[in-house]
């Protein structure tokens, strides 16, 4: 069998790639680099002229090759490399008949629990949210900042006490809504320096969320271990991550609690288990990051089948983010309990429709709009 083709293919606001053989075989794969999606597709197509004409079952030699060939990456390459690797595994599920996870090592699990995404411009509205997704049979709720989804056009002013003393009354307003009986996935976007966020870990600890999500920038490693040192919550991060030795790094330093790989930045497929395996070693959670399309979402539930220490999965609900009966044919369901069924299908357990294209036509992403402070300096968000 040989590579014959590959096509990457905007749709909504998703790069994906369709990978073609001579055998009639077709894997899709997605880039996780949404803000530069048309270099990432670039990046395609320079790896393209490698592919072409390769056995695409020769999945870790590819991802060795297309990382080692040249000497300068980041996230658009490896958004690309990526996409490419997933549907490199798709293509060699569908060859033996076998979901990916069957030649991961086989699933130690049938099903993945998820948390649904809630958004909102105001505390009540993502209260509200939180208690809808809770009728909607989630256990968890994630995309959970306290801060508020604030438009970035919008100039920030807070006096510190009350950035700490908001965010602080909008996760106890989460916990009254819903109880016990939902974990909180607090993110906070890495919009704090070190020391508020140790002021906000700690001030929040009694409310018990599951992990606090990206409380700083992920430019320095040692910022993220002195954080976690200081609080009791655990620490999730990793989604910006683009190879497995910056998650080897992290984890060395005891930073971090939950990983989370995004198996359309990190790697792929084959990063993403490598990724696991690391923090397996050291009893550290999968979180995987998964904001994507419902390729990203099949690709992902091939490691939480997979992976013993898979703890949760990102499900980006809570927005229509992206049509998904237009442009997918699924083999995956909420099941309506706070799980996703894992995949028993060939491959990766998501097909694009032939029109799909057509159908749902690109919508970029829009312009680069940094929020500013109101005395007009850049602020993160």
């Amino acid at each position: 069998m040989k590579i014959t083709g590959v096509e990457p293919k905007f749709v909504d606001r998703y790069l994906l790639v369709e990978v073609t053989t001579d055998e009639g075989i077709t894997g899709l794969g997605e880039s996780g680099a949404w803000g530069f999606l048309d270099a990432s597709a670039a990046a395609m197509e320079k790896f393209a002229e490698y592919l072409v004409g390769q056995d695409p079952l020769l999945i870790e030699h590819h991802w060795q090759y297309m990382y080692r060939a040249n000497h300068f990456r980041g996230a658009a390459i490896m958004g690309a490399l990526s996409a490419l690797d997933i549907a490199l595994w798709d293509i060699a599920g569908k060859h033996y008949g076998a979901p990916v996870h069957a030649l991961l090592g086989g699933p130690v699990r049938s099903k993945a629990r998820v948390y649904g995404h809630v958004f909102g411009a105001s505390r009540d509205e993502l209260v509200a949210g939180i208690v809808e997704a809770k009728d909607k049979g989630f256990t968890a709720v994630g995309h959970l900042t306290p801060f508020t989804d604030a438009p970035r056009s919008e100039p920030y002013f807070e006096t510190q006490a009350q950035k700490i003393r908001n965010a602080v009354d909008t996760v106890e307003a989460y916990r009254n809504a819903v109880g016990n009986e939902v974990d909180l996935c607090i993110e906070i976007h890495r919009r704090m320096t070190p020391t508020e966020a140790v002021q906000l870990g700690r001030a929040i600890e009694h409310l018990t969320p599951m992990f606090f999500e990206d409380p700083v920038l992920p430019d320095n490693l040692d910022e993220m271990e002195y954080v976690a040192s200081k609080i009791s919550i655990p620490i999730a991060t990793g989604e910006r991550f683009t190879s497995p030795w910056e998650f080897e790094m992290l984890l060395s330093r005891n930073a971090v609690q939950y990983v989370r790989p995004d198996v359309c930045m990190v790697g792929g497929i084959t990063a993403a288990k490598k990724v696991a395996a690391l923090a397996e070693a050291r009893h550290v959670g999968v979180i995987p990051h998964n904001p994507l399309s419902p390729v990203s979402t099949a690709a992902c539930l091939q490691i939480a089948a997979a992976v013993p220490n898979f703890a949760i999965q990102e499900l980006p609900l809570g927005e229509d983010r992206y049509p998904k009966q237009a442009a997918f044919s699924m083999s995956y369901a909420f099941d309506g309990a706070g799980f996703l069924d894992i995949p028993t299908t060939a491959g990766i357990g998501v097909e694009l429709k032939p029109d799909a294209v057509e159908n749902v036509p690109r919508r970029p992403w829009g312009d680069i709009v940094a929020r500013r402070h109101v005395d007009g300096s850049v602020i993160d968000q």
